[in-house]
């Protein structure tokens, strides 16, 4: 056998690679790579992005606006704000009261501030929304998807939105509910319970270090 010093296996490819963003995931296991190690140029490149979440996306944009999405890259088609206000506004009318569709580099970032604003407004966790910078100077793209997938799902909060869903299912509660008289049996079981718990501690089951006379 002959040994190569200084070889280094390469780690295969993680096989479930298109997976669904869940609750409790974070980007860099929803992406299958760790964001750190990640460049700013390999960011650029999209070395470390997966193309299929972005699709999803952008398909799930298209199906709630019910519009074609422009032609170009997905960091492109989302840059500018305008149709993350314009999704915002489907899920929630009125959320954004300005789209600025042309304009300065300032103006345009205003778009994506108003998004940001309005998704948290609609209960999109602060943690899981993405800086301005993510989107707009491409800084951190899997970032701007993962929140994305978190408005995706948050939408499944919101009955008054009938549409299409991105992402799984979310868990729903299993809420009870007891009536009065309900709650008043219950308690008085637990008393009786109580009581005689307390008096077979006291008839037989002396405290540590009692002495039992024959």
């Amino acid at each position: 056998m002959v040994l190569v010093l200084g070889a280094v296996p390469t780690p295969a490819a993680p096989a479930d690679a298109d997976r669904l963003w869940t609750p409790g995931i974070s980007a860099s296991q929803l992406f299958d790579t760790d964001l750190e190690t990640c460049s700013h140029s390999d960011l650029l490149k999209s070395k470390c992005l997966n193309k299929e979440q972005e699709e999803e996306v952008l398909n799930w944009i298209a199906a709630v606006l019910g519009e074609p999405l422009p032609k170009g890259a997905y960091e492109d088609i989302l840059k500018d704000g305008v149709i993350l206000c314009k999704l915002i506004n489907k899920l929630s009318p009125g959320s954004v009261k300005k789209i600025q569709e042309r304009g300065t580099n300032f103006q345009l970032m205003e778009n994506i501030q108003r998004f940001q604003a309005a998704i948290k407004k609609y209960g999109v966790p602060e943690e899981e929304i993405f800086q301005t910078a993510d989107l707009f100077e491409r800084r951190n793209i899997p970032q701007v998807t993962l929140c994305l997938y978190s408005l995706g799902r948050i939408t499944q909060k919101h009955p008054e939105w009938t549409g299409p869903q991105l992402g799984p299912k979310m868990a729903e509660k299993n809420e009870r509910s007891f009536t009065e008289e309900q709650l008043r049996a219950h308690n008085a079981e637990l008393n009786l319970q109580m009581g005689f718990n307390k008096g077979a501690s006291q008839a037989g089951h002396g405290g540590f270090g009692n002495t039992r006379h024959m």
